[in-house]
């Protein structure tokens, strides 16, 4: 055959292709409406192995093989995920256990942040919440955690992610060891100054404190400053803290104007990060399991089997139920070398049926998913 009748018998067959995936796919609707009525789960595993067995016993070409075992493999996806959607419109898929809220009670909250007064966080709290909220101050981000946890306070303010040095580990897996939910986000500009007592000038300095972040965010700067060693501090507020009890010219500590102003120190050195567009975003958590019924964002974490591809099954739901992933994070997993957790943000709601379907497919597949909130 010349390439036009080749075409021509390839769109033949193409039909008949698309013709029996939609007859398998009617099948599939009393599929999903036996495993209602019998309570089984969507997903076999077993059965999928075994189907994917038989089809690669059917084909003899190797690449042949690996392909068709390939296609039926996202066959079977598509069939899986349209059978949660029929559950959800049996209303089976359940309701997640979370409380939908016209508002937060902002007003009467009392609220804990990491750091000092003149910290970032304090900025993005007094942002959120006014300047006149109700707050106190605690030593580490562990310890705000640890307050929320305990209902010592209604609302803890975190820094999450930053626009230059990118996202601030610590939280990420502290959300994993506390029952505390996200319920809100705040972005602030950062505008990091170098900041020394009165009687000095840049070229005294030989130590700089400042959080880690602020070290990394400032880094071009701090390369100009020759010789002077960089120190790791838990925040950039309590660095500026420790300058004035020091009281020790060669020591300088990179954090806001706010600080600046806060403990008396001067500004050595204006904007020194190296991006001028840099913000912090910051997220507010609770204990309770709430979201606003307006929330536009959802953030989840999911263990997946250490088999091939498995991320790529987890993320088609999304595409299935045309939602949107804004983002994806790894951390390795403690005591299981080269497996990771997956740190994903998608826009949705959680009253949406195609979320809740998405969200079904995932857990289905993953070994552990956890829902941190919808803000």
């Amino acid at each position: 055959m010349n390439l036009a009748e080749c075409r021509e018998e390839i769109d033949r067959i193409d039909r008949q292709i698309v013709e029996l995936y939609q007859k398998r796919m009617d099948v599939c609707v009393d599929v999903a409406l036996d495993k209602i009525k019998t309570g089984k789960k969507i997903l076999d595993a077993d059965r999928e192995k075994q189907k994917l067995d038989a089809i690669s016993a059917m084909v003899e070409d190797d690449f042949k093989r690996h392909g068709a075992v390939e296609l039926f493999t996202q066959i079977m996806a598509s069939s899986r995920k349209f059978q949660y959607r029929i559950m959800e419109e049996h209303g089976v898929t359940g309701r997640l256990p979370f409380i939908g809220l016209d508002d937060l009670d902002i007003e009467n909250a009392t609220v804990v942040y990491q750091g000092t007064e003149g910290a970032y966080s304090e900025q993005a709290m007094h942002r959120y919440f006014g300047e006149n909220v109700k707050s106190f101050h605690v030593g580490t981000f562990r310890d705000a955690m640890l307050t929320i946890a305990e209902g010592n306070a209604d609302f803890g303010v975190l820094p999450i992610e930053n626009s230059s040095a990118g996202i601030v580990s610590e939280n990420y897996d502290l959300l994993l060891n506390f029952e505390n939910y996200i319920v809100a986000e705040q972005i602030i500009d950062i505008d990091h100054c170098l900041l020394g007592l009165e009687c000095a000038k840049e070229s005294d300095i030989k130590e700089v404190y400042s959080h880690e972040q602020a070290l990394m965010q400032c880094s071009e700067y701090l390369d100009s400053l020759r010789g002077a060693a960089r120190i790791s501090f838990p925040n950039t507020a309590l660095a500026a803290k420790k300058v004035v009890e020091d009281k020790d010219k060669s020591k300088a500590a990179i954090a806001s104007r706010k600080a600046a102003e806060t403990y008396g120190l001067k500004i050595l050195k204006e904007s020194i990060n190296y991006s001028s567009r840099n913000s912090t975003r910051f997220i507010i958590v609770t204990n309770q399991k709430v979201y606003l019924k307006n929330a536009k964002k959802i953030s989840i974490c999911i263990e997946l089997p250490h088999v091939s591809g498995a991320l790529y099954q987890a993320l088609s739901n999304f595409i299935y139920n045309d939602l949107n992933m804004n983002r994806i994070e790894s951390r390795p997993i403690p005591d299981r070398p080269w497996e990771y957790r997956f740190f994903i943000d998608f826009d949705g709601n959680l009253s949406d049926g195609a979320v809740k379907n998405a969200l079904t497919g995932i857990r289905e597949q993953a070994r552990n998913m956890k829902i941190f909130g919808n803000y």
